[in-house]
């Protein structure tokens, strides 16, 4: 037997997977398709959307916020080509990082389309030379997603365009139009938005991040307005038709169509994942209706020895499950017994202010039936927020009615990205709400408003407010 394990993709979970199988001994391949590593995460998602983020939010408080400070700046400008290429800086050095990691954990790398030759060989086909088929002892699907498109739009890659073209413009839209207006979209529409771009986004449901709790999409929406962002939402889109350099876009809403033309349509209407060409069901896996890999509680398919992470197989499409994935198969298979707690898996989006949310929404417990009592704070009554100026935003903590669990936590504002992960850490450990009231936070900081909230949804003993 030529490997412990082969990991068919090398996003955020297979590269993970592939070094915690060798850090636990196992003699580990990993199969990437495309020339650099990293998947989607690394090379058209996570990092350059943040990475064209922080520089668009840099820019936006020198135009719009310095000047209120005392920082006076003249000849301002977006020197967007210079921007791009030092987002392609970025990913390329992150790409060699993974690939440093690869040889410091003895990883053999295969560029190539992987796919099942049966449930204990990988057959890889390389772009140019012959192809060479491995034999392992496991396989770890992890070969992430694709953007999904709507019936009725036909992305051409230029004008209609999905989230990868949204990362490699050439310029700066005079107008985009975005479909969707889930986190990719927000996303992407308050980068080009701070640049100077007129924004209108439409979304078929009645809120934006339609799957956070309905409070922070309300609050996001608020901010984003005043980047000068259009919305229109619960409205379904009929056609998305270009003509030369422009594109028009229909829409309805309870049969009224409006009409809204610009120079570009991103469609971020989520993902599919890639299951395409790995040869699954000659080795008899049958993917569901979504395209995924149906996998039991160790994340092993029907077939025994090969298992599926990430993107692949159920829930929340994040980097950082499928890391969690990664690294609880790896540990299963070195006779381990680790696990995942699906409903501490965090979700963010890095618009500015940045939006955080784990557990339970408000709208989750309701349907339930689930008694819960909630404790809020603002950013506003918050010393460390008025300080530097981000006073957007609000901590909300769902605690049990009875036992004071935190059930759910749900930040909107400076650094929420970051807040969440002491609530990640106290849902861990069942902590209540008492538990942080009664923690020490430092003064002045943003994780106090996280405290305030839990001593608001303990008896309202909030202090600050």
């Amino acid at each position: 037997m030529g490997y412990d394990v082969v990991v068919i993709g090398s996003g955020p979970g297979g590269y993970i997977a592939a070094i915690r199988s060798a850090q636990l001994g196992m003699k580990v391949a990993i199969v990437e398709r495309y020339p650099s590593l990293g998947g989607t995460c690394l090379n058209v998602g996570c990092i350059p959307s943040k990475a064209l983020l922080d520089y668009s939010e840099k820019y936006y408080e020198a135009e719009k916020h310095f000047a209120g400070i005392g920082i006076a700046v003249s000849g301002l400008q977006v020197d967007f080509a210079k921007m791009i290429a030092q987002k392609r800086k970025v990913v390329q050095v992150t790409s060699k990082g993974i690939g440093f990691l690869m040889k410091k954990h003895a990883i053999d790398v295969h560029h190539g389309h992987g796919s099942l030759h049966d449930a204990t060989h990988v057959r890889v086909e390389p772009t140019d030379g012959k192809t060479v088929v491995l034999e392992t002892r496991h396989v770890i699907v992890a070969t992430g997603s694709k953007p999904s498109s709507l019936p009725n739009i036909a992305i051409d890659k230029e004008r209609v365009i999905t989230s990868t073209g949204a990362l490699a413009l050439r310029e700066v839209p005079a107008h985009l139009l975005i479909v969707g207006g889930g986190i990719i979209g927000v996303e992407l529409g308050s980068v080009y938005s701070r640049l100077g771009a007129k924004v209108t986004m439409i979304e078929y449901l009645d809120a934006v991040i339609p799957t956070m709790d309905r409070t922070l999409g309300r609050e996001l929406q608020k901010s984003l307005k005043k980047l000068g962002m259009v919305f229109h939402l619960g409205h379904t889109v009929t056609a998305v038709q270009r003509t030369g350099a422009s594109v028009t876009l229909t829409a309805e809403k309870e049969r009224t169509p409006m009409t809204v033309t610009g120079d570009y349509c991103l469609v971020a209407v989520g993902r599919r994942p890639y299951t395409e060409g790995l040869g699954l069901a000659d080795v008899g896996i049958v993917v569901d209706r979504q395209g995924r890999i149906p996998v039991n509680d160790h994340l092993e398919s029907a077939v025994k020895g090969v298992y599926a992470i990430g993107d692949v197989i159920r829930g929340a499409m994040l980097a950082h499950k499928a890391e969690e994935e990664g690294v609880c198969v790896a540990e299963h298979l070195a006779g381990e017994k680790p696990h995942v707690n699906y409903r501490l898996i965090p979700s963010v989006a890095y618009t500015w202010p940045e939006v955080a949310s784990v557990g339970y929404t408000e709208e989750a417990l309701k349907a339930e039936e689930r008694p819960y009592k909630v404790g809020s704070f603002p950013f506003m009554a918050l010393g460390r927020a008025r300080a530097s100026g981000d006073v957007e935003g609000l901590v909300k903590v769902l605690a049990d009615h009875a036992t004071d669990e935190i059930l759910g936590v749900h930040i909107i504002g400076a650094r929420a990205a970051d807040l969440i992960g002491e609530a990640v850490v106290a849902m861990e450990f069942r902590a209540a709400a008492e538990d942080i009231a009664r923690t020490c936070h430092a003064h002045p900081t943003y994780s106090e408003a996280f405290k305030e909230a839990c001593l608001a949804a303990t008896a309202n003993r909030a202090l600050n407010i």
